[in-house]
C-alpha cells in the first residue's frame, strides 16, 4: 500500500510531517471535518500525485494560533498535481493529466457556481458558502501539503495544462495559479486597475507582490507597495515597483505625494488582512489600519480591492470586538468618497486560464516577482518558521522531488 505524508498543524507555532491516510474518493472523518460532510462520496473526483504545493500566508494565520484550527489538521490549499486515479463519474479529465487545483472547492451545480462565483459555492461546506482544502471551518476537505490528495468535482474544477513538458519547465510559475496569482489579480481587477492607473498595494508578502505584478500586467502607470519589512520591499523594487517603508513613516498620504506629486492614488489593494499593524516606529497590531489607510489615500470615486483575509473568529485578537471580526473602520470616510469595496475569497476559476496563458507565453513572470523557492516536504516546518519571521520568499513544496 502506498503511504502518504503531509504537513500537519500541531499547536500554535508548530507543524510537523506526519503519516496520514492515502486518499480515496470519500471524505472520511478527521480533524476539522464537518460531521455533515463525513462519508461524502466523491466519484466525481480524482486522486492527485502532488507535484507542487505552496505555503500561504493564510496557512500562517492558522499556525500562529489566530484561528480555531484543530490539532491534526492537514494543511495546504495551493495544489498542482498529476492525475493518478479517476472517479467513476469523471468524463473529461484523464490519468496522467497535469492540472492546477483552484483553492476554492466548488460543485459547478449550484446557483453561485453557475454565476461564476465559485468562491461561495453552496454545496461543499455545511457551515456557510465557500470552501477550501486544509482550512479551518471550510468543511474539512483534506489539505494538499502532502504526497497525494483527493480533489472532488474534477471535470468542473481542474485546469489542465496543455503540454506536460512545457508545464514542468514553467512549474514554478504555474504553481501560483491555485491561489496567489489569481488572488493578487482579483485584487487588482476589483480595484479597477487599468492602463495609466496609479495603484497602492498594502502588503509586500506573496499576495501583495502578486497584486503588484498583476497591476503591471493590467497596464498601471505606477505601482506603489507599502510594508513594514525592508526585505519584502526590496523584492517589490526588484520588478519595478515604488515602495514605502511604513515602519519609518506614519503619514501614508505624504509618502505617496512624494512619489506622485499628489497624496492619493486611483485605486488600492489590501493584501494584509486582519493581522495588520499600525504605521510608524512604534507600530503595534491594529487590525483596521490598512482598510482605513487605503480609504484615506484612494481618490473620490475610486475602488478598493480587498483580497486580504478577514475572519469571524480570531482567538488571538487584541480586543473583544476583533475576536469576532468587528473592526473600527471609518466607513463614513469610504461613503463620503463614494468608494467601491470588493471583498471575500477570490473566485479562482474566473482568472486561472487567462493567467496560465500569460505564463506560458512568457508575459507573466510571477515566480520571479514572489521569489518562488522550492523545498522538500521535510523542509516545510522550517519554512513555516522562516516565513513567520518575514523572509521574502514564496515556499513551493516539492513532495516527490519532481521539480528540483
Amino acid at each position: 500500500m502506498v503511504g502518504n505524508r503531509a504537513v500537519v498543524y500541531v499547536q500554535p507555532g508548530k507543524v510537523e510531517i506526519s503519516d496520514i491516510a492515502y486518499p480515496d474518493l470519500v471524505l472520511r472523518d478527521g480533524p476539522g471535518v464537518n460531521k455533515l460532510n463525513v462519508g461524502r462520496k466523491c466519484e466525481h473526483g480524482v486522486i492527485l500525485k502532488v507535484v507542487t504545493t505552496n505555503i500561504c500566508g493564510s496557512d500562517q494565520h492558522m499556525v500562529r494560533g489566530r484561528t480555531t484550527a484543530p490539532a491534526g489538521l492537514v494543511l495546504g490549499h495551493e495544489i498542482t498535481g498529476e492525475v493518478i486515479e479517476v472517479g467513476r463519474d469523471v468524463e473529461f479529465i484523464r490519468k496522467g493529466d497535469l492540472v492546477s487545483v483552484p483553492f476554492n472547492i466548488a460543485c459547478g451545480r449550484c446557483r453561485n457556481c453557475k454565476e461564476r462565483n465559485t468562491n461561495v459555492c453552496l454545496n461543499v461546506n455545511p457551515d456557510r458558502p465557500g470552501s477550501a482544502y486544509g482550512y479551518v471551518d471550510m468543511g474539512g476537505w483534506v489539505g494538499g501539503q502532502s504526497e497525494y490528495v483527493m480533489v472532488p468535482y474534477a471535470d468542473f474544477q481542474l485546469l489542465k495544462f496543455p503540454d506536460k513538458d512545457q508545464a514542468m519547465e514553467k512549474i514554478r510559475d504555474l504553481t501560483m495559479l491555485s491561489d496567489i496569482f489569481p488572488t493578487g489579480y482579483h485584487g487588482a481587477v476589483s480595484a479597477g486597475v487599468r492602463p495609466g492607473s496609479t495603484v497602492y498595494v498594502a502588503g509586500a508578502g506573496p499576495v501583495g507582490l502578486a497584486a503588484a505584478h498583476s497591476a503591471q500586467l493590467l497596464g498601471a502607470a505606477v505601482v506603489i507597495v507599502g510594508d513594514l519589512n525592508p526585505a519584502r520591499l526590496e523584492q517589490a523594487r526588484s520588478f519595478g515597483c515604488e515602495t514605502i517603508n511604513l515602519a519609518e513613516h506614519d503619514d501614508l498620504g505624504e509618502q505617496i505625494e512624494a512619489i506622485l506629486g499628489v497624496p492619493e492614488v486611483d485605486c488600492a489593494v489590501d493584501c494584509v488582512g486582519f493581522e495588520a499593524h499600525g504605521h510608524g516606529h512604534d507600530h503595534t497590531e491594529a487590525p483596521a489600519t490598512v482598510l482605513n489607510a487605503i480609504m484615506q489615500v484612494t481618490r473620490a470615486g475610486g475602488r478598493l480591492g480587498i483580497p486580504g483575509l478577514y475572519v469571524t473568529g480570531d482567538p488571538g485578537a487584541i480586543d473583544a470586538d476583533a475576536k469576532v471580526g468587528t473592526l473600527k473602520i471609518r466607513f463614513g470616510l469610504g461613503w463620503a468618497k463614494s468608494h467601491t469595496f470588493v471583498t471575500g475569497q477570490t473566485p479562482v476559476m474566473q482568472y486561472h486560464r487567462e493567467l496560465m496563458m500569460s505564463i506560458l507565453s512568457g508575459r507573466a513572470q510571477i515566480a520571479k516577482a514572489v521569489n518562488a523557492t522550492v523545498i522538500s516536504l521535510e523542509e516545510a516546518p522550517n519554512a513555516y518558521t522562516e516565513f513567520d519571521r518575514g523572509v521574502s520568499k514564496k515556499f513551493v513544496i516539492d513532495p516527490h522531488g519532481m521539480v528540483r
